[in-house]
C-alpha cells in the first residue's frame, strides 16, 4: 500500500509536498515525485505571497470601516470581526507554507505543530463564520419579529465562542500527529506522522462538519431569505436576491472542487502514479484558501452600505492629501 510520507492530513494538504514512496515489500514499484514536486516548488510560493498580501490589504480595509463607520457591538459586526481574525490567523500560516515548499522546513517541530493547527483553526473558523453569518441572516429575515428579541450581543458573543471552541478542537490533530523528519533527499519536512485510519477520519471529518453542512445551511437559508424577499415589497429586492445568488455561488464554486477532488484522490488506485488528481488537488485547494482569506471583503464591499463608507474614507484620504500638497506648495513658494 501506498502512502504519502509528507502530507499534512487533507485539512491542509499545502503545508507540505507530495512525495510518494513504496511502503510493501512486494509492491515493485515507486512513484517518481520529481514533477509534482517541481509543480510545487514553482506554483505554491508565489501565490501563497499573493494571498498574503491580499488578505492583509482586505481584511485591514474591513476593520478599517468597521472601527470608522460601524458599531462594533452589534451581530452582524461581531460576526465578520470574528470572520476577519479567523482569516488573518490562517493568512500568517502562508509564509511560513511558502519557505517550506520553494526549499524544506526550517523553522523546527513546535512551529511545525503550530502552523498547521493554525492553518487548520482559521480555514475551519471561517467556514464556520460564514455559515453562521447565513444563519443569521435567515433568522433577521424570514423571521424578524421573533428574532429581534434574540440578537442582541450576548447571542452573537455565545455563538462566536461555540464555533472557536469547535474550530480549535477540529485542529488539534496536528499538535498530535505532526513532526518535522529528515530526508536525504528533500531535507526536513513537516508531515503527519500519525495512523492511515486517523488520516481518513480527518478527511471525512473536513467533508462532513465543513462541507456538507454548511452548504446544506447556505442553501437553505438564502433560499427561504429569496422567497421572503420577493414575496415583500422590499425596495431593491432584486439587487439583494443578486447579491445572495453571488454569495452562495462562490462559496460553491471555490469550495466544491477542492472537496470533490479530495474524495476522489483518496479513492483512486494507488498504483496510479499518473493522475493529475494531486495537481487538482493542489490547484483547487489554494484557490479555496484564496476565497476563504478576502471573503469579507465580498460581504461588506457587495453592499451598499460599506460601499459608501469606502467612498468615505477614499474622499477624506484624497482631501487629506490634496491639502498636504497645497501646504508643501506653499512652504515652497515662501522660502
Amino acid at each position: 500500500m501506498m502512502e504519502l510520507v509528507t502530507v499534512a492530513m487533507e485539512t491542509s494538504t499545502d503545508i507540505t509536498e507530495y512525495i510518494y514512496e513504496d511502503m510493501t515489500a512486494n509492491a515493485g514499484y515507486v512513484c517518481n515525485p520529481i514533477d509534482i514536486n517541481e509543480f510545487a516548488r514553482h506554483f505554491l510560493p508565489p501565490f501563497y505571497y499573493i494571498i498574503f498580501i491580499l488578505s492583509i490589504l482586505g481584511n485591514g480595509v474591513v476593520l478599517l470601516v468597521i472601527y470608522k463607520f460601524e458599531k462594533l457591538n452589534t451581530v452582524t459586526n461581531i460576526f465578520l470581526i470574528n470572520l476577519v481574525v479567523s482569516n488573518i490567523i490562517f493568512t500568517l500560516t502562508l509564509p511560513f507554507q511558502a519557505v517550506h515548499h520553494s526549499d524544506q522546513w526550517i523553522f523546527g517541530e513546535a512551529l511545525c505543530k503550530l502552523v498547521v493547527s493554525a492553518d487548520c483553526l482559521g480555514f475551519y473558523s471561517s467556514i464556520l463564520f460564514l455559515t453562521l453569518m447565513a444563519f443569521d441572516r435567515y433568522l433577521a429575515v424570514v423571521h424578524c419579529v421573533a428574532a429581534s428579541k434574540q440578537r442582541r450581543t450576548c447571542y452573537a458573543v455565545a455563538l462566536s465562542s461555540a464555533v472557536w471552541c469547535i474550530s480549535l478542537l477540529a485542529s488539534l490533530d496536528p499538535i498530535i500527529y505532526f513532526t518535522v523528519e529528515e530526508y536525504p533527499k528533500y531535507g526536513f519536512t513537516c508531515e503527519y506522522s500519525g495512523e492511515s485510519q486517523w488520516k481518513v477520519f480527518s478527511l471525512y471529518k473536513q467533508f462532513v462538519l465543513f462541507f456538507l453542512f454548511p452548504l446544506m445551511v447556505f442553501i437553505y437559508c438564502y433560499f427561504r431569505i429569496t422567497l421572503t424577499v420577493l414575496a415583500t415589497r422590499m425596495i431593491g429586492k432584486h439587487r439583494t436576491v443578486r447579491l445572495i445568488f453571488v454569495i452562495v455561488l462562490m462559496f460553491f464554486s471555490f469550495w466544491s472542487p477542492y472537496n470533490i477532488i479530495l474524495m476522489m484522490n483518496e479513492n483512486r488506485d494507488p498504483k496510479e502514479c499518473g493522475s493529475v488528481l494531486p495537481y487538482a488537488e493542489y490547484v483547487t485547494g489554494n484557490v479555496a484558501r484564496l476565497y476563504f482569506c478576502i471573503n469579507p471583503v465580498f460581504y461588506t464591499f457587495l453592499g451598499r452600505k460599506f460601499q459608501n463608507h469606502v467612498r468615505g474614507v477614499l474622499k477624506n484620504q484624497a482631501s487629506c492629501l490634496s491639502s498636504q500638497t497645497i501646504l508643501s506648495g506653499s512652504s515652497r513658494t515662501l522660502s
